[in-house]
């Protein structure tokens, strides 16, 4: 029996996350955060003192990433200049072809022996997992999504300024949604979640309807 594969995509600061992570727990599945492989490759191309803009370095790295153990759990991976360089990495077709079959794997036979899969990121349901069991597209407007980056770094003792956040994520979201291979957007038969105005519990609980609709799951007790 193949493994139940949940697409879960969306823009910086959309929620998607947070939401794919209680996804999984709630189902039992093993959940991937397959922006964490750019991110890796991002930090690991700025600790060789180059630029994530150098397109043969960031290959280089992606392309021997899976020797570098325990790399997806680095603390450092979770900065702001680790989202950064990863979105300049991922524009480079080479990288993503390196990380493709990663995550093809991860999906195809879930860790752990677990039923199923949910990958986050921004082209699971267009391009990485096309034939996905469910899709979700997971936005908000730019507006608050930099709220929502603004209050996570002041959180995290990270001065900010509200127009600089607002900026950024601006220009992060015309990258990603320009680049010429795997641009963001939705799949044609993606579920759109706009969490603008949603508590996470009211996303979560739409998410999980619209799952279950597709695959006759609920949560786990």
């Amino acid at each position: 029996m193949s493994s139940v594969i949940i697409a879960i995509d969306g823009p910086a600061a959309s929620g998607k996350g947070t939401l794919a992570k209680r996804v999984a727990a709630a189902l039992g599945f093993a959940h991937l955060d397959t922006g964490s492989l750019y991110r890796a490759v991002g930090v690991a191309v700025l600790r060789a003192g180059k630029d994530p803009a150098d397109a043969a370095m960031a290959v280089q790295v992606a392309r021997a990433l899976h020797a570098q153990d325990g790399i997806l759990n680095d603390p450092e991976l979770r900065t702001d200049e680790a989202a950064e360089a990863a979105s300049k990495v991922a524009v480079v077709p080479e990288v993503r072809a390196a990380l493709l079959d990663f995550q093809r794997s991860f999906a195809a036979v879930p860790p752990g022996g677990a039923p199923g899969a949910v990958l986050d990121g921004r082209d699971i349901g267009t391009v990485v997992c096309p034939d996905a069991t469910a899709k979700l597209f997971v936005t908000a407007s730019v507006e608050v999504r930099s709220e929502r980056r603004l209050k996570e770094l002041r959180e995290r003792g990270i001065p900010a300024i509200s127009n600089d956040v607002l900026e950024d994520m601006k220009a992060r979201d015309a990258r990603d949604s320009q680049r010429a291979v795997a641009p963001l957007k939705p799949a044609a038969d993606a579920f759109v979640l706009d969490t603008s105005a949603m508590t996470a519990d009211q996303a979560f609980d739409a998410a999980l309807a619209f799952i279950g609709s597709k695959t006759g799951l609920g949560r786990k007790r």
